[in-house]
């Protein structure tokens, strides 16, 4: 019984997939379609250069094609289906690409249009995101309240807030934070995800996805908006656009898992960073990054 995790923007790499390719035939199916949908695509992902795969148009589309591939290696391979599934913001919809509410294809037209209207909401340069650490979160909602222009977009983990909005706002906030001795890291980022201001990408996607076919997931995928597992699929489908201006909340999810039950948790696609949020959540949890037909042989002996 395991909890399965799929990664969100920051996890990408040049290279990603590509062991997989190599010695999965599963994956290098999923990897070749992603290739037949969105031309070029491959050559970014284990190309490059690097700039161009952190687009938010190429990035979100080469993140889900890596998660989609993983997750197919991992059933080639015999592992089973998770009793719960998460995924970090554009994660959630690798996540629903593994429980079979989207299909591939549709999903990756799908997130290349929304990071591309992510990007167009707000000229480079107005907007920004910072991480607030060593500060309570309910510290950091006071701040955010009394400053316009700046709102809470993730709560990663109880000592991680990720506050999103007008860069000035953003720098004012992060001011405030300083005297109260928390830490600030200011996030490399291409707009302020995850706030009110991403609602002409909201807005323009509404339109994408209502000529789409959702079909009911095979195991509840949780929501970000809601942190509860959904498994209705027009509910779903409000909820994927409502996460774009809505608080990534991460915390929530982790801890609803946990009081499930679950304890083991995989995290499919490139790096680790949901492992590193698992443990600094879940006292008691054993999280597993997947990404290497190797990781999965390991994953699944150890099972």
């Amino acid at each position: 019984m395991f909890a399965a995790l799929f990664p969100g923007q920051g996890s990408q790499k040049l290279g990603m997939g590509r062991e997989l390719y190599q010695g999965s035939a599963a994956a290098r199916e999923v990897l070749d379609r992603a290739e037949a949908t969105l031309p070029g695509l491959l050559e970014i992902i284990w190309e490059g250069p690097e700039e161009t795969l952190q687009l938010t148009e190429n990035q979100q589309p080469a993140l889900l094609a890596v998660s989609a591939a993983v997750w197919a290696a991992w059933r080639e391979a015999g592992g089973g289906e998770p009793r719960l599934a998460a995924g970090h913001s554009l994660g959630e919809w690798s996540a629903h690409v593994a429980a079979g509410t989207l299909a591939l294809e549709d999903a990756l037209a799908l997130v290349r249009k929304r990071g591309r209207y992510m990007q167009e909401a707000v000229p480079a340069g107005e907007g920004a995101m910072a991480a607030v650490l060593k500060l309570p979160p309910e510290q950091v909602f006071r701040v955010v309240e009394e400053i316009a222009g700046v709102e809470v977009a993730n709560l990663n983990s109880p000592g991680q807030v990720v506050i999103s909005g007008r860069r000035e706002s953003v720098d004012a906030a992060a001011a405030r934070f300083k005297e109260l001795r928390g830490r600030v890291i200011p996030l490399k980022v291409s707009a302020p995800f995850h706030s009110s201001l991403m609602r002409p990408a909201r807005e323009k996607l509404a339109a994408d996805l209502a000529g789409v076919k959702l079909s009911p997931p095979r195991f509840p995928v949780y929501s970000n908006v809601t942190a509860a597992p959904e498994t209705d699929p027009e509910r779903i489908r409000e909820l994927l656009l409502e996460q774009i201006t809505s608080p990534v909340r991460w915390v929530e999810i982790l801890e609803d898992m946990a009081a499930a039950g679950l304890r083991n948790f995989y995290e499919f696609g490139s790096g680790d960073v949901l492992c590193g949020l698992v443990r600094r959540t879940l006292e008691d949890a054993r999280a597993v990054a997947l990404q290497t037909p190797d990781d999965i042989k390991s994953a699944l002996e150890e099972s």
